[in-house]
């Protein structure tokens, strides 16, 4: 029987597996225009599956010495994309419609001495296919356009992080040591590689509002004054202003406009309580605060390391998360630096180049 086709043969790798050699055989041909293989042994299927790629997968049920459910629930523990189609030879003891479900088993068909409906089940199994693989690319190419306007918006972003730092020399890497600060929080605590990525993200732009923030109030030497403290206060809600227009950015906002909170419910600039403040701003708001107290100031000189963490001890339940106060410190007391006496204010602010 000749089927009309929009698939390209050649380019699908189909794998029988079957304990009846003489069915392996006859598929053999009636497949031969495609890369075909055929296997005997579902243990010994299971590994050519693991380690190369197939299209489609046509399984026999009753197979010695596992049978064709117990297959795929093993390759659906490293590959949940196989198309599989399920053949038997006895209807009545096919697997329940539930278990065809929950393994996504795609297709299913009786055996036959004619193989008309299996190849045209085939056929249509591999147009999915093929239909996936044009989906796979799409969105590929998306994820790469994607990408590529990240990275222009947040290299202008960056651009705007570095202004905010050349406006003030006393601040100078400051949001590096911010972003370094809260990334030993937020692995202390046990957060994800994808959550420490969006914190370490959340913490360089952290004071990216302070580019509206005039250069006179930056820089002044002496102590602010309540206008000028009021200026100053408004950087968190710039900041969430300039990222706002890019989606990109959706998931640092919180962090950018949240981190001058207090644990007290007396921040700035919502008045935010406890856990109302988002779990990172909170954790920015530690680093934030170690940092500033561990750099010099036109009005004052450095923190020793110790003074600083009796500051962060002093402010647990009022400006700080006790919790997050407890994680960051134990953290730089489990330092390599600390344990051999080496740690100095700087320890992490100049250990590392990229910092």
């Amino acid at each position: 029987m000749r089927l009309k086709t929009t698939v390209q043969k050649q380019d699908f790798k189909i794998i029988a597996v079957d304990d009846e050699q003489g069915i392996l055989d006859s598929l053999s041909i009636y497949l031969g225009n495609y890369h075909f293989t055929g296997c005997t042994d579902p243990l010994e299927a299971i590994e050519l599956i693991r380690n190369e790629h197939f299209d489609l997968l046509l399984l026999d049920f009753l197979m010695s010495p596992i049978h064709g459910d117990q297959v795929v629930e093993e390759i659906r523990k490293f590959n949940p994309d196989l198309y599989i189609l399920l053949l038997t030879g006895h209807k009545d003891l096919a697997p329940p419609l539930e278990t065809i479900k929950r393994l996504d088993i795609q297709g299913y068909c009786e055996k036959s001495d004619k193989f008309d409906q299996l190849l045209l089940l085939i056929e249509s199994g591999l147009k999915s296919v093929s239909q996936m693989r044009i989906i796979k690319e799409i969105n590929e190419k998306l994820d790469l356009a994607y990408t590529e306007l990240k990275e222009a918006y947040r290299g202008t972003v960056e651009s705007l992080r570095y202004a905010v730092d050349a406006k003030d020399s006393y601040t100078k890497n400051h949001s590096d040591r911010v972003a370094y600060y809260s990334t030993l929080i937020g692995q202390k605590i046990g957060l994800s590689e994808q959550e420490l990525e969006t914190l370490h993200d959340g913490a360089l732009f952290h004071d990216i509002g302070k580019i509206g923030i005039p250069d006179a109030i930056l820089q002044k030497p002496g102590k602010l004054t309540d206008d000028e403290y009021d200026d100053i206060k408004n950087h968190p809600s710039i900041g969430s202003k300039i990222l706002a227009p890019a989606k990109i950015f959706n998931d640092i906002i919180p962090i950018v406009k949240h981190h001058h909170e207090r644990f007290d419910g007396r921040g700035y600039p919502s008045s935010l309580k406890g856990e109302e403040i988002p779990l990172f701003a909170r954790i920015v708001g530690i680093a934030d605060s170690f940092d500033a107290m561990t750099s010099d100031r036109s009005y004052r000189p450095r923190f020793t390391l110790i003074k600083a963490l009796d500051e962060l001890e002093n402010g647990k339940g009022t400006q700080f998360d006790p919790n997050l106060v407890d994680a960051f410190i134990l953290a730089i007391k489990e330092s390599k630096e600390f344990i051999e006496g080496e740690l100095h204010i700087d320890f992490i602010a100049r250990k590392d180049d990229n910092i």
